[in-house]
């Protein structure tokens, strides 16, 4: 911390939509942090967000290097296309930076692996932004599973992350070069990410996956408004096989012909009990030789329909989950601590989404 204010100084990289969405509104209420470093590749940007977000003082930069030179930073954020994760987080760990890197972890496994590497090499922090884990109904099952075992062996998982339109058309979403993927790597990560988390199984042995390039292709598909001319995926589908022989099944599209779209969703099946986020939170099972139900009202624990980082109607929503996120952050640094959210499980999220693209490039079996 400053010695001065006795706060930790933090700088962001990426400017745009994630970071001014989630990032800076949720580190901005935290009392032992100042937001004193801005960078983006478009000035305006990072001018703009230290304009709103900046303590006094506050610099901006278009090199992340220079903005990295800087000693007094304790904390970098990386909030840039999915490309780009891997060289900045080394880079900022090198400099003697903690590290919250948004979702993805990288484009491909390998890259996450550096991280990983760099992150014990210099023994700073590295956590990276799976924020749909703070949400109210995920951190209820979370403790559940702690504390009362509610679910037993969990055999049975789908990761569920469908928009029906919703191809993003901004940034750089729709590139494959910059983002590594479409729906599966942008909002299927998230879907899998709570899976493997609530399952407490991090350890994958083979998959199948296909992705399609359909209704994104069209010219138009009911006066959306998406590129034509994306060269991602619209939707794409994977089977996983624990080595325990628990499997998973991953569903994700921005564009899809079905009625419902859940988002941030899956679904748990275990020897004691069962988790269905669809609509609400039930445990259905046995007890004590017995059935029960148990239903929790929506206004009590709300699910989320939406990623909470698409979700624009519901702000209030976003600044709860990225407050939390934030805050289980800084206080992990502060106290010595894990974060919620370890680079280990995450590598893990990414060799798994690299499996069923890659099944779906070579039509055969994906081994890890």
């Amino acid at each position: 911390m400053n010695p001065i204010n006795n706060k930790l100084r933090v700088g962001i990289v990426g400017c745009g939509f994630i970071a001014n969405q989630k990032h800076l509104p949720g580190l901005k209420v935290i009392k032992e942090v100042e937001l004193i470093a801005f960078c983006d590749l478009i000035e305006e940007k990072a001018e703009k967000a230290c304009k709103k977000y900046g303590a006094e003082g506050a610099k901006v930069y278009t090199d992340y290097k220079e903005m990295l030179a800087d000693e007094t930073i304790d904390i970098v954020h990386v909030c840039t296309p999915n490309r780009s994760h891997s060289f900045i987080t080394v880079d900022a760990l090198e400099a003697g930076k903690h590290v919250m890197c948004e979702k993805p972890m990288a484009i491909n496994s390998a890259e996450a692996q550096k991280m990983i590497d760099a992150a014990k090499r210099t023994g700073k922090k590295l956590t990276i932004g799976y924020q749909n884990r703070q949400r109210s109904d995920i951190q209820m099952i979370r403790n559940k599973i702690d504390t009362e075992d509610i679910l037993g062996e969990v055999y049975y998982a789908r990761a569920i992350a469908i928009r029906r339109r919703g191809v993003p058309n901004w940034g750089v979403f729709t590139n494959e070069y910059e983002q590594g993927g479409g729906p599966l790597i942008d909002i299927g990560t998230h879907s899998l990410d709570l899976s493997l988390w609530l399952m407490g199984n991090y350890k994958p042995l083979y998959c199948v996956g296909k992705a399609f390039k359909k209704l994104g292709k069209l010219p138009l598909v009911e006066d959306c408004d998406w590129d034509p001319e994306m060269t991602v995926e619209d939707s794409a589908f994977g089977f996983v096989v624990m080595e325990n022989g628990a499997v998973i099944s991953v569903e994700a599209a921005w564009a899809i012909n079905l009625h419902e779209a859940n988002e941030a969703m899956m679904v748990l099946a275990g020897t004691k009990g069962g988790v269905d986020l669809f609509g609400g939170i039930r445990f259905n099972g046995t007890r004590d030789g017995k059935r029960y139900y148990e239903e929790f009202a929506h206004d009590a624990y709300k699910p989320a329909l939406m990623s909470t980082v698409v979700a624009a109607d519901d702000e209030e929503d976003n600044e709860m989950e990225g407050q939390a996120e934030a805050r289980q952050w800084i206080d992990a640094i502060i106290n010595d601590t894990d974060p919620c959210v370890l680079p280990e499980q995450a590598i893990v999220v990414t060799k798994i989404l690299e499996g069923i693209y890659e099944s779906s490039r070579t039509g055969d079996i994906y081994r890890f």
